[in-house]
């Protein structure tokens, strides 16, 4: 646990110590946005899975219980995710 506080304040002391506290407001806005941009993207996404998948996506995995379909979602969603992610990041 002790690392990963570490880790943190290495992250985080730099933008405390900045002259202008703006800047970090700027970066907290940045991040939320970006986060709020990822998110609907995500979102939009699955719902285009749904509705372009041949079959009823959510019975088959809610009630027939498909782990195959539920596994191939989770992971096109996982790569949506690192993508978004990546773009976000630059």
């Amino acid at each position: 646990m002790s690392g990963i506080l570490s880790h943190l304040t290495l992250v985080v002391s730099p933008l405390l110590a900045a002259e202008d506290d703006s800047l970090l407001v700027e970066h907290i806005i940045a991040a939320v946005v970006f986060a709020a941009i990822g998110l609907a993207v995500l979102t939009l996404a699955i719902f285009l899975m749904s509705k372009l998948m041949p079959l009823p996506f959510w019975k088959e995995i809610e009630e027939d219980q498909n782990t195959a379909l539920g596994i191939l979602c989770g992971a096109i969603i996982l790569g949506i995710s690192i993508i978004i992610a990546a773009a976000i990041h630059g």
